[in-house]
């Protein structure tokens, strides 16, 4: 944990201006009777680490500098604020503490113009092996969440610049650097990376290999994904279909039905789901397959207004198979990564001919006319023959 530690400094301006002036250094005056120093790091720092120093209130010219025997050197602070008030000037550095500082408590004091003008103390633990870090112990990540690695060797005599983690789980390395405006800040050797985890990264325990210059191995650790499930916490599925509608204008997904829809041979039908939270990334791969159609069906999200209302649904237009017998074909849709699955029964009838009459039936009636036609001429002929009689 990192603390921010505020001393206000008992120097006062009777003290010092009369001592030097604006002309002879800076004075420790904010209007207010002192000096302002702010330690960010003043506690649990370890060897290597940063100390954040921010004094504000000094007045007049001159360098301000802090010295501890945590620190290799005297350090001169940077001003800021230079067009503010003199009560909101300030000067700043972070310097590291040296690697070589023993565990203990430090002071460090601040001058200003050659004067004191703030003191306060360090602190400084032991250093701490290198470690690294993919998840909690117990933690389960899900596929499509984010991981978030890091590699903290803020220990002596370690000097890499460049990290990477691999796994089988992930889709390429993911390089570790240091980012100084982050969360810990105050460790220089501090190397972060994430990644969102594939979607389709499948249930498991996977190795996340961390390596160094020159593709050496530094660590490795276990990482778990697991897709939620009914009755985990995290599981808010709340799956619904596959149902049915057709194409014409007054057909829609209002008007859907999970069983007795019909299609003929060759004709199209939209398949519809509805789903209140499917898993991360799945919302690209939502797919209806069955063996009456031609190819797998792609789901995709309803954002019509007609969706108000009711539960995220997906849908996509299939085409039945020309050849096709007449019949009940099931429909399935696989969600959750696999942890829902869905199946209804779509019924297939024949194909239907351009007047609407089945073809079978066409086939029947063509044939059955040209029966009686044939008939029909031949009892012309013989009521010709009865007529006319024989021949004289």
């Amino acid at each position: 944990m990192k603390w921010t530690h505020a001393v206000l400094a008992v120097v006062g301006a009777a003290a010092l201006w009369p001592a030097f002036g604006p002309a002879q250094g800076a004075a420790a005056d904010d209007g207010r009777g002192g000096v302002h120093l702010l330690l960010n790091g003043a506690f649990d720092n370890r060897p290597g680490g940063l100390v954040d120093i921010d004094v504000q209130g000094v007045r007049g010219r001159g360098d301000v500098t802090v010295s501890s025997p945590v620190f290799p050197h005297r350090v001169t602070l940077a001003p800021y604020e230079h067009r503010a008030p003199a009560a909101e000037r300030g000067h700043h550095a972070r310097p590291a503490i040296a690697m070589s500082a023993r565990p203990g408590s430090y002071p460090l004091t601040v001058r200003a113009g050659g004067r004191v003008v703030a003191e306060d103390k360090v602190e400084v633990g032991p250093p701490r092996r290198p470690r690294f870090t993919v998840t909690s112990p117990g933690e389960v990540m899900r596929p499509g969440e984010r991981l978030w690695m890091a590699y903290d060797d803020l220990f002596p005599g370690e000097t890499g610049t460049a990290f990477e983690a691999r796994s089988p789980a992930f889709p390429a390395p993911v390089r570790l650097a240091h980012d100084p405006s982050g969360a810990d800040w105050n460790n220089p050797r501090l190397f972060s990376g994430g990644l969102d985890l594939p979607a389709s990264v499948k249930d498991g325990t996977y190795k996340v290999t961390l390596t160094g210059p020159g593709g050496r191995e530094v660590d490795a650790k276990p990482l778990v994904v697991r897709a939620a499930r009914p009755g985990d916490r995290d599981y808010v599925g709340r799956a619904r279909g596959p149902a049915f509608f057709g194409t014409s204008p007054t057909s829609g997904p209002e008007r859907a039905r999970t069983h007795g829809h019909t299609v003929p041979v060759g004709g199209t039908v939209n398949v519809l789901w509805r789903d209140s939270s499917p898993d991360p990334g799945e919302e690209s791969r939502l797919t209806a397959t069955s063996p009456a159609f031609e190819r797998p069906v792609p789901l995709k999200r309803d954002e019509s207004k007609a969706g108000d209302g009711d539960l995220p649904r997906y849908y996509g237009p299939a085409r039945i198979r020309h050849g096709l017998g007449e019949g009940s074909y099931p429909v399935t849709v696989v969600s959750h990564h696999g942890r829902v699955r869905k199946i209804g029964q779509l019924v297939v009838t024949a194909a239907s001919s351009p007047s609407g009459v089945p073809g079978s039936a066409l086939v029947t009636v063509v044939v059955c006319a040209g029966l009686a036609a044939l008939l029909g001429l031949t009892g012309v002929a013989l009521a010709k023959s009865r007529i006319s009689g024989p021949a004289a």
